[in-house]
């Protein structure tokens, strides 16, 4: 290659070392001119494929896969392995960011083989690298382990300073994952005395995002927030969206376990407008972090469509991608989700001193109900969410009305039946990966058609809101409220059996079949009602 067009090459790579990757690209632009110029037919193929990688660094997809795309085409023709296998090795990382992990890993394979041929140490531990990273997605620790060591023989025989500085680092993230923080942190000195020694300030802004990852598993908020505030420094220095989405994100962690919840959601939001173009389990991490802050405050239906959100981009990747921890990441807001709608579902009773722990009950009843009805196990947990939250319209009713002693005016009824409707307009926000809205709205519809708000009769009454009523009513009936005692459960029974003509047969069918244990539960309920009420004596 001559001179001058090795003098623009070191430079280019000087330029992406410092984030400089306008300079970068032009640099390599004016390699391109040059070297068709020159019939320098190497010198084209290195600055089509390094322009390509150059994109992929900096978000820019399409351009990034057509230049390699290229760059692997014409390197073949030429004969040329070094360029085919860096182009492959890039075109699988281009696939790994967006999630094609099985793509990503044949890209990988396929550049080994075309670096097994050129004989270059520094692309054969790039490659092994990636697929460490690989292994480590799928939750291989021991397979990635022996793939980041494997990747430092190669370049350290390469002697390749730069390639060292990123396995150290890919280390360091295997050892936080593994739980091993102080050997995590050793990693990432090493990994940042390299790059201080070459000058590689992209790779300092990676190591310095999993440094910021390591201290908040430590605890250590301070140390955090300054590995962060490095981070984000030289992600906006270098344009690198990818970088400054994540150190939002961790901002947005740092600021609600310190208590400033305001700056918690303005940072997670930008991270949230960047990472959704970009990276959908970043974008499905933050909204989670998201929807943490808003519970926090009390803002239940933001948080329910934060992890809404964050649900539905987590399934999406376990449909489409082999990621490991993505099917313990949905059980786990799963979690979230009925554990926000609890306390949601607990809060609103707190305005009815009548209903305490009515929810809770409910929910009981109804899931039972619709396990014996053979309701898939696997819609149970949403089943329950729509059970905690079927009187949710009613944060919207006076107290007044809610907690009235004698009977409700014509007026006062009216507004306690909008209830229904009101909480059906809550949640019709949120997109559910369940439908949980039928219940909220028609757990008031009687088979007969003389309930409320729809006056729907029969089978067009959701099967779900039918399940839910009997669960409703029963417990309503054996609780205490403002206008009377509350019923034994046979009583209770007897009165539903009298209004039978209400209720799905078929369903009261099965009800009766469960009251004995339901019996058993609702004295349970009243014994425990009536010991909290009686006042402690004193001896």
């Amino acid at each position: 290659m001559p001179h001058d067009l090795s003098t623009l090459l070191e430079q280019a790579i000087a330029e992406e070392r410092a984030g400089h990757w306008t300079a970068a690209i032009r640099a390599c632009e004016d390699i391109y001119r040059k070297s068709i110029q020159a019939g320098d037919t190497r010198a084209l193929l290195e600055s089509i494929a390094l322009v390509g990688d150059y994109y992929r660094q900096t978000g820019q997809r399409e351009l990034a896969e057509e230049h390699l795309q290229l760059a692997f085409v014409v390197a073949e023709l030429h004969d040329n392995p070094a360029v085919a296998g860096r182009a492959l090795n890039a075109l699988g990382m281009l696939k790994q960011s967006h999630g094609d992990l099985e793509e990503a890993e044949n890209s990988y394979i396929r550049a080994r083989e075309f670096i097994l041929r050129a004989g270059d140490m520094r692309l054969l531990g790039g490659i092994e690298q990636n697929l460490g990273t690989l292994a480590n997605i799928r939750g291989d620790l021991n397979a990635a382990l022996r793939r980041y060591e494997s990747g430092l023989q190669y370049l350290e025989q390469a002697g390749h300073e730069r390639g060292r500085a990123s396995v150290f680092n890919n280390l360091g993230m295997l050892h936080v994952d593994l739980g091993r923080l102080d050997e995590a942190e050793w990693y990432f000195q090493r990994a940042l005395e390299i790059c201080d020694r070459i000058s590689d300030v992209v790779t300092a802004g990676i190591v310095h995002l999993n440094r910021t990852e390591m201290f908040l598993a430590r605890g250590e908020l301070d140390h955090a927030r300054t590995s962060c505030d490095e981070a984000f420094e030289i992600s906006s220095r270098s344009s690198d969206e990818f970088g400054r989405a994540e150190a939002l994100k961790f901002y947005g962690i740092i600021y609600r376990q310190t208590g400033k919840p305001h700056l918690a959601e303005t940072h997670l939001q930008q991270s949230i407008m960047i990472a959704a173009k970009l990276d959908p389990l970043m974008e499905a991490e933050a909204q989670r972090e998201l929807a943490l802050v808003l519970r926090a405050q009390n803002r239940n239906r933001g948080a329910l469509e934060a992890l809404n959100r964050a649900h539905a981009l987590f399934k999406t990747l376990q449909a489409s991608h082999d990621q490991a921890d993505v099917s313990d990441r949905i059980q786990k807001l799963e979690h979230d989700f009925l554990s926000l709608v609890r306390s949601w579902g607990e809060s609103i009773e707190a305005k009815d001193r009548y209903t305490s722990g009515h929810c809770q009950r409910v929910a009981d009843y109804a899931c039972r109900i619709a396990e014996e009805v053979g309701i898939d196990t696997g819609d149970m947990t949403w089943f329950r969410m729509g059970a905690f939250l079927h009187d949710v319209g009613k944060i919207e009713v006076p107290a007044e009305i809610l907690n009235k002693p004698g009977r409700l005016t014509d007026e006062e009824r009216q507004t306690m039946e909008r209830h229904t409707v009101i909480g059906d307009e809550i949640l019709s926000p949120i997109e559910f990966p369940w439908d949980i809205r039928p219940m909220v709205r028609s757990h008031h519809e009687r088979w007969d058609g003389r309930g409320y708000p729809d006056r729907l009769v029969g089978d067009a009454i959701p099967y779900t809101a039918r399940i839910l009523r009997l669960a409703d009513i029963f417990d309503a009936l054996t609780t205490a409220r403002s206008y009377r005692r509350p019923l034994t459960p046979e009583e209770a029974f007897q009165i539903m059996e009298e209004d039978a003509g209400s209720f799905d047969p078929e369903l009261f069918e099965v009800f009766r079949r469960l009251f004995p244990e339901f019996a058993g539960r609702a004295r349970g309920a009243h014994a425990q009602a009536m010991d909290e009420a009686t006042p402690a004596t004193v001896a």
